[in-house]
């Protein structure tokens, strides 16, 4: 049974670890949803890079529409499914850019031809023909031939400060465990949910 007063940060850190040594590919994938300023929903998968105290951290061109419904409202959601735990987290929160010292940082950590990507990739737009993208990665692959790769100023990351955290594990006959965590100012605060 999920503890009650477990540290929200802490129980997370220890799901996603079992998480990690389940999951046959990417643990820390993702659902991100957010919303435009008229209320449209939209949710794909993105990849948890970072996290701390301070939120949950995913990198993204700004340019994208995940990134424009960001900069229209910043509140978002997240969610975390691994199925082999039959475990799930939900986070809600609201995203700020992460500084531009904290992008490069991150964007070295790349591998070479994903920096170079996200030069060649228009990220959300329009693409009348695929043979386009692949000849600008052509072209972005020539011009930083004999140089490292700059991150654009078009990508960055989001930090999701959360503002509640559920956890949710299953159990026979639909009667899952469920616990919400709700911030107060700097306290958390918890309850247990009906399935």
């Amino acid at each position: 049974m999920i503890d009650l007063d477990a540290d929200p940060y802490d129980l997370f850190a220890a799901w996603m670890a079992q998480a990690e040594a389940s999951e046959l590919s990417d643990p820390n994938a993702m659902t991100l949803a957010t919303a435009t300023p008229d209320g449209g929903p939209s949710a794909r998968i993105v990849l948890l890079k970072s996290w701390d105290r301070q939120g949950f951290v995913f990198y993204t061109n700004l340019g994208s529409r995940k990134s424009t419904d960001i900069r229209a409202n910043p509140r978002v959601a997240l969610l975390f499914h691994w199925k082999t735990r039959k475990r799930q987290i939900r986070i809600e929160g609201t995203a700020t850019q992460v500084s531009d010292t904290e992008a490069d940082a991150y964007f070295e950590t790349r591998p070479r031809l994903s920096r170079i990507g996200a030069w060649a990739s228009d990220q959300s737009r329009p693409l009348a023909d695929r043979r386009l993208l692949e000849q600008r990665l052509e072209q972005v692959v020539a011009q930083y031939a004999d140089s490292e790769v700059p991150r654009p100023a078009h990508w960055s990351g989001w930090l999701v400060q959360p503002t509640a955290i559920e956890f949710w594990e299953d159990r026979d006959f639909r009667l899952h465990d469920r616990v919400v965590f709700t911030r107060d100012g700097e306290r958390w605060g918890a309850m247990r949910l009906y399935p």
